[in-house]
């Protein structure tokens, strides 16, 4: 009965195991624990340095995790710190802090057990202080956290022992220990009732040895890591390579042993490069353009819905990603999510409808600037300019603006009316509209709002019978699809490139590129 439930509620794609047996407690309040599994797919052997270079590093970076907004600072955070879930590569949910997990009150109230005896890099002990400071430290009206619209629903947290934590929400959610394993959310030391994150202090393998924020961060293997079979690696070196041709080089030289978002332009070369290998993993990864929905002339659908016609969507997939990956319909849940609708019709590449609804809306000649750099993705100027050479011939004038890369995340995405982005996605379609979508968070990047959206995203994390919540989910693609000033037009498959000598198991993590952004934790280098 309790295997059925599960499967019920989550379906195959979250299925798992009867020793794991995580989704009883969201379907019925009972008392799990959670069995760390160990890979056999490989040998790994322990020591060397770790040189990885990496996109997204900006001066203004620093070690609050309310912060982090790209792949250099989700590496570093995950290096230093374990959240209380963890998403195995499997995409198993699995407890890393969190011993073992229970829910009750129509998944309203959690519990959270903590694991004995797991020390911070300074030698305190964890215990739930720790928990409930971390977590407290993204909630409040002046929160600017990317993790603003999970904590929302947050009522309460209370200490219950050392090894307790309660954590009440205002309404049931079904995928809340899912929320905990993201990347803004690790457990950090408190310090008067406030968590310690300038230190970079952690329970994580790894120790904070240098940071030099937009350049480079260090940092070394820890004693006795709680976790036997990770932390492999002696050091690991994070170097912020922005440029897609720097980062190619840099692999070819051997100044680094892996980079992540590799250049598709180059790919074949470096995978024919001796010593060299192309991975590439298919996740939640879109290429976005959002525009701001509160701006005019983004204000008017009309002119959203002309722009979403205007981009050749065939073009983008061709020549962007070079056929790795498929065509978005502007909207984030990927063909990979459980309740992915498929049955909505397709934003075509329009010229004469796009200057139809531009003429509707009153805004025939329409001129507009796009802004851009290399920091969103690799590629992500030419993206730009085929949007501009496509969007001409529907009576659209584009002016491309490049800006720097450094700063980009912090000084162009969600300030300006409209620009090249991307989005690393969510595994769960709650967790991807919460974070993105909702207008309670910071990172809804369009200024999209919307009620009955809103009512929908509520409803559907209470809601446990299959079919209607796969009607609630493709409702809510829908009014994106058709309202939001999200233009998603493509989800990208992870490409990264390595040295031969750099080994990880069979198994990779899709959620993030680089092995879920764990790999200085997972990988380790051939002795």
């Amino acid at each position: 009965m309790a295997q059925d439930a599960i499967q019920k509620t989550f379906g195959r794609r979250f299925s798992i195991g009867r020793r794991t047996f995580i989704k009883s407690a969201v379907a019925m309040g009972a008392s799990l624990t959670l069995p760390r599994t160990v890979s056999t797919a490989a040998l790994p052997s322990k020591g060397g340095q770790l040189r990885i270079g990496l996109t997204g590093a900006a001066t203004t970076n620093t070690l609050d995790p309310a912060t982090f907004d790209d792949a250099f600072m989700r590496v570093l955070g995950y290096s230093l710190r374990n959240n209380l879930t963890e998403i195995a590569p499997d995409q198993q949910l699995v407890g890393e802090l969190a011993e073992s997990w229970s829910s009750s009150d129509g998944a309203k109230r959690w519990v959270f057990k903590l694991r004995d005896g797991v020390e911070f890099h300074n030698g305190k002990t964890l215990d739930a202080e720790d928990v409930a400071a971390s977590i407290n430290h993204h909630r409040g009206e002046g929160t600017k956290s990317g993790a603003k619209a999970i904590v929302a629903e947050i009522e309460d947290i209370k200490r219950d022992g050392k090894t307790d934590v309660v954590i009440t929400l205002k309404s049931g959610n079904a995928d809340f220990p899912y929320l905990l394993s993201d990347y803004h959310l690790p457990i950090m030391p408190a310090k008067d009732g406030k968590p310690d994150w300038q230190s970079g202090v952690g329970t994580a393998g790894y120790e904070l040895v240098a940071f030099e924020p937009g350049v480079r961060a260090q940092v070394k293997r820890t004693a006795d890591y709680w976790k036997a079979d990770r932390a492999l690696v002696d050091e690991a070196l994070l170097i912020a390579l922005s440029d897609p041709a720097s980062r190619s080089s840099s692999l070819i030289t051997g100044e680094v042993d892996a980079i992540n978002r590799c250049d598709l332009k180059t790919a074949e070369q470096l995978s024919q490069t001796p010593g060299m290998r192309v991975e590439e993993a298919t996740g939640y990864e879109h290429y976005t353009a959002p525009m701001l929905a509160d701006v005019a002339p983004f204000d008017k659908n009309n002119v959203r819905l002309a722009i979403k016609h205007a981009i050749d969507r065939e073009q983008l997939l061709k020549f962007i990603v070079r056929g790795r990956g498929t065509i978005g319909n502007d909207h984030p849940i990927s063909p990979n999510h459980r309740f992915h609708a498929a049955n909505i019709p397709q934003h075509s590449y329009d010229p004469d409808r796009a200057r139809f609804l531009l003429k509707k809306a009153g805004h025939e000649g329409l001129k507009l600037e796009l802004n851009t750099a290399d920091a969103p993705f690799s590629g992500a100027v030419d993206a730009a300019i085929i949007i501009k050479e496509h969007a001409a011939k529907a009576g659209i004038e584009i002016d491309i603006r490049r800006q720097p890369n450094d700063g980009y995340w912090s000084n162009v995405w969600t300030k300006v009316p409209w620009c090249i982005a991307r989005w690393g996605g969510r595994p769960t379609e709650d967790w991807m509209f919460s974070q993105g979508y909702s207008a309670l968070s910071p990172w809804n990047d369009s200024h999209w709002k919307n009620e009955r959206f809103e009512k929908l995203l509520t409803e559907a994390r209470v809601e446990t019978d299959d079919p209607k919540r796969a009607e609630m989910y493709e409702e809510m693609q829908r009014l994106v699809h058709d309202q939001s000033g999200a233009i998603v037009f493509l989800f990208a498959n992870w490409v990264y490139a390595l040295s031969d000598k750099v080994q990880h198991a069979d198994s990779v993590s899709p959620v993030w590129d680089l092995d879920g952004n764990k790999i200085v934790e997972r990988w380790w280098l051939r002795s």
